[in-house]
């Protein structure tokens, strides 16, 4: 499948700011599901390409001098492939680093109340088991957009009962690493119409690695592994190590954001 990806974020601020550097991490990588035909990162100032810690290609944005606004726009084109959320062994980072929890996914009562009742049968079958869990995720914690913030750590969703994608996969990151399962948290777009999360076009969804299969994609949002319809972005321990945009800035005083994310299909 050829999807073509415009992604819009824009900033306004209510005085002009004096200086602002932001981290982008809006570039996918080609691999076993994807091959990127196409793709352009544009924003005001000095942009420096840059590949972060883990393995993520990343952009620098600087811009001196007073601004009002920062404007930064994606636009690429990708060829995806269906491989049933297998993308396999080769990674170059050791498994074992995606056991590392944070603060986002530190374990509490409610979080490992779930991961106990799927542990025997992710002992028994992993593949298996970590399916269970993302149906039960999704069981747990209603998709209800703005229901929490980039702050929420997976044991506030849990007991909340409601969330977004990326609670979800940080949900699903505390039960699997407190089940032994290497996961990690990925960032990236869906074409519109899939699931529950149909309205949002950027989502966010997980990985663990399985014994003779590598990493294998969940998305308990979708109660699904990834398709031909998911692109992905960017990896990390959490939302924090893969979030598409972050950054600092001198002045400015509050800020308003617009986001426009589209995703569709166009002809081979």
């Amino acid at each position: 499948m050829r999807l073509t990806i415009v992604h819009e974020t824009h900033y306004r601020f209510e005085e002009p700011a004096k200086h602002s550097i932001q981290y982008l991490r809006l570039t996918p990588g080609s691999s076993a599901c994807q091959r990127v035909l196409s793709w352009s990162v544009s924003t005001p100032g000095t942009l420096t390409p840059w590949i972060d810690g883990f393995g993520n290609s990343a952009h620098v944005s600087t811009i001196d001098g007073e601004h009002d606004e920062i404007k930064v726009v994606v636009e690429g084109v990708v060829e995806t492939i269906d491989t049933s959320g297998v993308l396999g062994p080769r990674d170059g980072l050791p498994p074992a680093l995606f056991l590392r929890d944070t603060p986002f996914t530190e374990i509490g009562e409610a979080t490992e109340a779930l991961a106990e009742e799927v542990k025997g049968d992710i002992a028994t079958d992993t593949l298996s088991g970590l399916h269970s869990l993302t149906q039960k995720i999704a069981d747990r914690v209603s998709y209800m957009a703005d229901a929490t913030t980039v702050e929420t750590s997976a044991e506030e969703a849990v007991i909340a009962g409601k969330g977004v994608c990326q609670d979800h996969a940080h949900i699903f990151l505390t039960c699997a690493r407190q089940c032994g399962i290497p996961s990690r948290y990925v960032s990236g777009y869906i074409l519109a119409g899939q699931g529950n999360d149909s309205h949002v076009a950027s989502h966010a969804w997980a990985e663990s690695h399985i014994p003779g299969l590598g990493w294998v994609s969940f998305d308990p949002t979708n109660r699904q592994s990834a398709t031909e319809e998911y692109v992905r972005l960017a990896i990390g321990f959490d939302y924090m190590g893969a979030a598409p945009v972050r950054g600092s800035r001198l002045g400015g005083g509050v800020e308003e954001m617009s986001v426009r994310v589209q995703v569709e299909q166009t002809q081979s």
